[in-house]
C-alpha cells in the first residue's frame, strides 16, 4: 500500500508535466491566429481607405490626402511590423539575424511614429479649417498637403534614428534598450508625448471655436424674412460645411450647402412664435455639440488608450532599472498600440458620408466614374 501511495504523486504529476506544454502550445495558437487576425483586418481597413481615395474623384480633396497617407503609414504596420511581431511572440526568441533585427526596428519605430505625427498633422489642418475657414481655403492645396506629409516623414525618421543608432545588443533578442535617461526621453517626448500635448490643445480649441460657429449658425437659421427679402447668411467668414469636426471634412463638392439651409429656413413660416424658434435653435445647437464632442472624444480617446500605456511603461523602464515588465505585458502593451492602426481608419472616416458611400460602392463592385 505504502508503495502505491508513493507511486500515485508520481504519476500524476508526470501527467501534469505532460499537459502544461500542451496547453502552453494551444494558447500559442491561439495567441497567433488572434494577432494575424489583427493584421490582416487592419492591412484590408486601410486597403479600403486608400482604394476609396484614389477611385472616388469626390475624395480628390488636401484634406483627404492627410488620411490617405496616414492609411498608408497604418498599412505599411500592417504589413512590414506585425507579422514579425507575430514570429517573434511565437518563437520567444528572434531567429532572423542581427541585420533583419535592425530594420524591422527600424520601420517599427518610424511607421509608429509617423502614425503618430500624422494626427497631430490632421489635428492642425482641422484647426485652420475651422478658425480661418476662408483663407485657408485657398492656401489648402494639393502641395501644402504633400509638403506637410514630407515633414511628418522627415520628422518621424529625426525621431526614430538616434535610438537605432544608441541601442544595445544582445543575442536572441531584438528591442530597443536606452543606454541613458537623455535617449529614452528624447524619443518618447519626440514620438508621443509633444504631439499629445499638440493634439490635446488643438481639439480643444476646434472643440470651442465649433461650438461658437454652431450656435451662430443655429441663431441664422431662425431669423424669420424682413420685409418679404431673404436674409442673407451670417457671415462668409464660416466654413461650408457644418461637419468640420467629422473626421475628415467633407469635400468641396458636398451638395448641401450653408445657403440652401439658409434658404429653407427663411421660408419657414411668419407665425412661428419667438419661443418655438428659440427651442429649434438650442435643440441645432445640442445636437451640433453633441456630435462635435462624440467624434472629438473618440479621436482622442482611441489615441491615449491605444498609445499611453506604452510610452509610461517605456519612461518607467529607462528611468527605474530594477522595474522589469513581463515579457507577455510588453507584448500586450506593443500590441495596443499597432491597434491605433487598425482604429484609425474607422475614426477618421466612419463619419463622412462620402467615405461611407465610396465603401459600399467598392464593396458592391460598382463602377466609378
Amino acid at each position: 500500500l505504502t508503495e502505491i501511495n508513493q507511486s500515485t504523486p508520481s504519476m500524476n504529476s508526470n501527467e501534469t508535466y505532460a499537459d502544461e506544454p500542451s496547453k502552453n502550445t494551444w494558447g500559442m495558437i491561439f495567441l497567433s491566429l488572434t494577432l494575424s487576425f489583427l493584421a490582416i483586418l487592419t492591412t484590408a481597413m486601410n486597403c479600403l481607405v486608400i482604394t476609396a481615395i484614389i477611385v472616388t474623384r469626390k475624395l480628390h480633396h488636401p484634406a483627404n490626402y492627410l488620411i490617405c497617407s496616414l492609411a498608408v503609414t497604418d498599412l505599411l504596420v500592417a504589413v512590414l511590423v506585425m507579422p514579425f511581431s507575430i514570429v517573434y511572440i511565437v518563437m520567444e526568441t528572434w531567429v532572423m539575424g542581427e541585420v533583419m533585427c535592425n530594420i524591422w526596428l527600424i520601420v517599427d519605430i518610424t511607421c509608429c511614429t509617423c502614425s503618430i505625427l500624422h494626427l497631430a498633422a490632421i489635428a492642425v489642418d482641422r484647426y485652420r479649417a475651422i478658425t480661418d475657414a476662408v483663407e485657408y481655403s485657398r492656401k489648402r492645396t494639393s502641395l501644402r498637403a504633400a509638403i506637410m506629409i514630407s515633414v511628418v516623414w522627415l520628422l518621424s525618421i529625426v525621431v526614430s534614428l538616434p535610438p537605432m543608432l544608441l541601442r544595445g545588443h544582445k543575442k536572441n533578442e531584438c528591442i530597443i534598450k536606452h543606454d541613458n535617461i537623455g535617449s529614452a526621453l528624447y524619443s518618447t517626448f519626440g514620438a508621443f508625448y509633444i504631439p499629445l500635448i499638440l493634439i490635446l490643445i488643438l481639439y480643444y480649441k476646434i472643440y470651442r471655436a465649433a461650438k461658437t460657429l454652431y450656435n451662430r449658425r443655429a441663431s441664422c437659421l431662425n431669423k424669420p424674412e424682413m420685409n418679404g427679402h431673404m436674409l442673407p447668411k451670417c457671415s462668409d467668414q464660416e466654413p461650408t460645411s457644418p461637419d468640420t469636426l467629422s473626421p475628415p471634412e467633407k469635400s468641396v463638392s458636398e451638395p448641401s450647402t450653408e445657403g440652401d439651409r439658409v434658404r429653407i429656413a427663411a421660408k419657414s413660416p411668419k407665425s412661428q412664435s419667438r419661443r418655438e424658434r428659440s427651442i429649434r435653435r438650442r435643440c441645432i445647437s445640442s445636437t451640433h455639440e453633441k456630435k462635435a464632442a462624440t467624434t472629438l472624444g473618440l479621436i482622442l480617446g482611441a489615441f491615449v488608450i491605444c498609445w499611453l500605456p506604452f510610452f509610461i511603461n517605456e519612461v518607467i523602464v529607462n528611468i527605474c532599472k530594477s522595474c522589469t515588465p513581463s515579457p507577455e505585458m510588453t507584448n500586450f502593451l506593443t500590441w495596443l498600440g499597432y491597434l491605433n492602426s487598425l482604429i484609425n481608419p474607422l475614426i477618421y472616416t466612419i463619419f463622412n458620408e462620402d467615405f461611407k458611400r465610396a465603401f459600399q460602392k467598392l464593396i458592391k463592385c460598382k463602377n466609378y466614374l
